[in-house]
Formats: structure tokens, sequence, C-alpha cells
């Protein structure tokens, strides 16, 4: 199971010189369980193949509304999406769809359906700017179409400035993002990630194999959701746009950035692996095996979680992590009531796919109410169901939440 699974997205490619990025557009869409389905204006098959986008789509690519086995083919496209993006939008296709000008396939389905309409631009700087231009995007946005902005960067031709078409991986968030339901809309969120490293010297640490994968995809499902989102971290992975990055390396470095923040945030999930011990003392330089084996003596690092559960404020949800590799329920039940959480996320590192650094995980959620088996699946699947399993919580207590 994946983040758009049975989710039906008609791909739109327009001539430009950028369509070769739709490629990877379609393959991640693929990749997150979404029907995709390609159409590619003629112009387009002058940049990309046909095959390519046939091979690696859910199904062969249209182009024309002449030459498709129904007879009718954008009206049946455009009824059967969930959403249509387009990447790249040329400036052409931006006129075309701002007049209703419905002179191929793929702007006759963007006219021809009810679905949510994603456009990114891409065009050399000159164009991009001018007021013709603008006045479409302008339009469009009014009628309710989502456009993802092209970025500024290098342009065919060489030369730099804005009109570039924006990153795969912005285009398939916004994806995420128009198809997620907005229930967490006007909700501050607190994430932590990754493993902490407390210093023994200048070069060498304790660490764990936390690699931030979990505590990052919370944070694009929390965005997705309409969240506003802060993300302390300790590993260098991509984080939603417009969230909040606090970059923290170890225990007590993490605990300052979250204390700072936690008050102003509805929900808090600490998903991050900290080290339950640190050196009692570092030295600032490297310790020389000549000397012999250092003796290295441990002291706690603070329980940032526990801390956070005796200042919780009204209203507050809080989600602790528990990665177990014994008596999963047990521990996890243990640790929820200890350290007055709201709710608990459990697995168990040693299972195959479940542990430190893998693109998968299975999970036990447990709170008031709440007891859930999250079978191994993708993690932005498990964050997913954890933030379904705080907006239940969040509904239960406050009448009038969001659904």
């Amino acid at each position: 199971m994946a983040g758009l699974t049975g989710r039906r997205i008609v791909l739109g490619i327009t001539g430009g010189i950028a369509a070769y990025k739709a490629v990877e557009v379609c393959r991640q869409l693929v990749d997150l369980g979404a029907h995709v389905v390609p159409i590619m204006t003629r112009d387009a098959t002058r940049f990309v193949g046909e095959t390519t986008f046939s091979a690696l789509a859910s199904e062969p690519v249209h182009t024309s509304l002449w030459d498709d086995s129904d007879p009718i083919p954008h009206t049946r496209l455009g009824q059967a999406a969930d959403l249509v993006v387009v990447a790249p939008a040329t400036a052409r296709f931006l006129a075309a769809y701002t007049a209703g000008l419905s002179g191929d396939l793929l702007t006759a389905v963007a006219i021809a359906t009810r679905a949510p309409v994603i456009v990114c631009p891409a065009m050399h700087t000159e164009m991009w700017e001018h007021p013709s231009v603008q006045e479409n995007i302008a339009t469009l946005r009014r009628r309710g179409v989502h456009v993802v902005e092209p970025e500024s960067g290098r342009l065919a031709g060489g030369d730099i400035g804005s009109g570039r078409l924006a990153s795969p991986d912005t285009i398939v968030e916004r994806v995420q993002q128009v198809l997620s339901p907005q229930d967490m809309a006007g909700l501050r969120v607190l994430i932590t990630a990754g493993g902490t490293r407390e210093p023994i010297d200048a070069v060498r640490v304790i660490a764990n194999r936390s690699s931030g994968k979990q505590g990052h995809a919370l944070a694009f499902e929390a965005a997705a959701r309409g969240a506003s989102v802060t993300i302390v971290t300790t590993v260098p992975r991509a984080i939603p746009t417009g969230a909040e990055l606090v970059t923290v390396e170890t225990a007590a470095q993490m605990e300052t950035a979250v204390l700072d923040r936690a008050a102003a945030a509805d929900i808090v999930v600490m998903a991050a692996a900290v080290a339950d011990f640190r050196p009692k003392a570092s030295v600032d330089h490297k310790i020389k095996k000549e000397g012999g084996p250092p003796e290295i003596v441990l002291e706690p690092t603070p329980d940032i979680l526990a801390g956070l559960g005796s200042v919780k404020r009204p209203g507050q949800i809080l989600v602790g992590f528990a990665a177990e590799t014994e008596a999963l329920r047990e521990n996890a039940e243990s640790k929820l009531r200890r350290k007055h959480l709201d709710l608990i996320v459990a697995n168990d590192v040693s299972q195959p796919g479940a542990g430190f650094e893998h693109d998968t995980n299975e999970v036990m959620i447990l709170g008031e109410g709440i007891e859930q088996n999250v079978n191994l699946t993708d993690k932005r699947v498990v964050a997913r169901a954890v933030f379904d399993a705080v907006m239940t919580i969040r509904t239960r207590r406050t009448p009038g939440a969001p659904q």
C-alpha cells in the first residue's frame, strides 16, 4: 500500500524542454500507488518519446481527440480523474486553458474535468514574466487551479532566471497535498526525527542507527493535511515546503529546541531516537590510540519525552515512539503510562523491514481507546495512520474539531 493507492491521476505533458522531468514525476506517482494516465500534446512528443511514458505509466499514452479508441476520450478521462496535473505547462497551454480553447486532448480534458487541476509552468524568464502569462496565472488561481510556481536556476540556453520547472519532488508533494484531507489545517505540529550523536572527542560519537525516515515522513504527512510543521532533526533529509527546520546533533540540543517550541504546538510527535546515555566528559581534540583505550564514563541524557509529558498543556496531544526488540506491547504500554503520553507508536526493530534505515515500517499504535496494528508498509502510510489516530483523539476531546 502506498500514499496514492486508488487515486487516478491524469498527467499532462506539454511541449517544453522540461518535459523530461515529467518522466520522474510519472515514476514517483506510480511508485506511490496512483493509476497514472499520461496525455501528451503533439509538441511534447518532440522532446520525449511516447514509449517512455507508456512504459512507466499505468496505461498507454493518449495524444489525440481523434485517434483514441473512445469516441469522446476527453469526457471519459476528465470524469474519471481524481486529479489532473500538467507538468510542464507551457505558455501556450496556460493561454488555451484560461480562454477555454479545447483544441487538443489535454486542454479538453482540463476543461472537461471537475477534479482539482495542478499546473506547473515552465518557460524562459521573459515569457514567464510577460503580463499576459501572469494575467492567465492570476485568472487560473481565482478559478481554484493550483499553481506550482517555477523555480529560479539554469534555463535552456544556459542563462539563469526564473521559469525553471519545479522539481519532481516538489510537484509530487503538491499532488499529495491536494489529494489529502485538510483536517489538520490551522494546527501547529512539532516533530522530532533522526538519532542524536553524543561526542566522545572531536571525531568520535556515541550514536544509533536511526535514519530519520519515519520522522520526516510524519512531517510530510502533517504538511499535506494542512498543518504548520516544525521539524527538529539530526539528519539532512528533505522537508515539506514551508516547514520550519531546526537542525541539532545532541540530546541536549534537541531538548532545548523542543522545549523552546513545544508550548506553542497543538501536537508534538517525538519520533527521534534520542540517546539514553552520553559520555560524562568529552574532549575537543582527537584521542590518540597510542595512549590506549580511553575509559568512557556514561551519564543519562535528559528524558525529553517525560519532561514534555509533565508540562503538557490542556488540549495538546503528545505522541511518543518506542523502538523495542522484545515484549513490544508491555514496554509500549508502560512507556505510555509512565511518560503521560496520549499516544504511542511502537515497533520491533529486530523484525525484517521494520527497523532503522528501512523505507518501510510495522507498528502498533496505542492510546486512549485506540489499538491498531499497521502491517509492514511504506513509512508515509504509517505516518498517515499515526495522524489518523491523533485526529481521532482530538475529535473525541474537542467538540467541533475537524473531523
